[in-house]
């Protein structure tokens, strides 16, 4: 489906390998989403719809979304700002991938797709190589995600305490994939002056076992007006919404 389109000269090879699996996240989110591009999706029209998690009937002004796939816009053209954000957040490590950005005037929406897999966890951490257990407090050693200004997740979400040898696995590992979505989600929004939202898709009998981690993550958020406009939604629902 839209395999003219120009994006298709754009995407990573990575991604176009999984878009040949049409139960990978990468192919739902593009047989989703594509067919309700056209002239942009009315953001009123999928707050109407009542999410598995979330503020039900949240008020927003009309406004026009375009998507972003991966970053990139059907046509192939790259979502403004996003690699200068990308590249601020994550610094010399692995780039945050979103599965998808939709764009309106006053608006930025990330949404987080899910099929069968679950909420990504921080590698590092579960592989023993985690640089604060292992370089303590050095400036050259320790994790950017508690020690850069740039990118503390400590500045919009409860994160203590620090990972330890000894203690439980932190809610750094535990939220990393979230976190780190929502960081690049911050910054982005803040250069382009748009409202930030942040959204989960996934099978509605795959709601039971992400529920508790992505509850536990959004009750740790600082900022209230984040917190509401955080929303779960099926893709039950949202397929069928045109």
């Amino acid at each position: 489906m839209g395999i003219e389109e120009g994006i298709f000269d754009s995407l990573p090879q990575r991604v176009l390998d999984n878009l040949r699996h049409p139960a990978s996240e990468n192919a739902l989110v593009w047989n989703l989403i594509y067919p309700l591009a056209g002239p942009g999706i009315p953001i009123q029209s999928v707050l109407a719809l009542r999410p598995l998690w979330g503020t039900p009937f949240l008020q927003q002004e009309e406004d026009s979304l375009e998507p972003f796939f991966w970053g990139y816009a059907i046509s192939g053209q790259r979502l403004p700002e996003l690699d200068s954000t990308l590249r601020a957040i994550n610094g010399p490590g692995p780039q945050t991938e979103v599965d998808l950005f939709l764009v309106g005037q006053n608006n930025l929406v990330l949404v987080e797709a899910k099929n069968r897999s679950g909420l990504g966890r921080c590698s590092r951490y579960q592989k023993g190589h985690c640089p604060e257990i292992l370089g303590g407090n050095k400036s050259n050693q320790s994790c950017r995600y508690w020690n850069a200004p740039e990118a503390r997740f400590s500045d919009f979400a409860e994160m203590e305490p620090r990972p330890t040898p000894e203690g439980p696995t932190p809610a750094c590992s535990t939220h990393y994939q979230l976190a780190r979505t929502l960081l690049v989600g911050r910054e982005l929004a803040r250069r382009t002056q748009k409202r930030l939202h942040f959204w989960m898709i996934l099978p509605r009998k795959r709601w039971d076992s992400l529920q508790r981690t992505w509850v536990d993550f959004c009750d740790r958020l600082h900022e209230d007006a984040i917190w509401r406009r955080m929303r779960v939604l099926a893709w039950e629902d949202v397929r069928d919404l045109f």
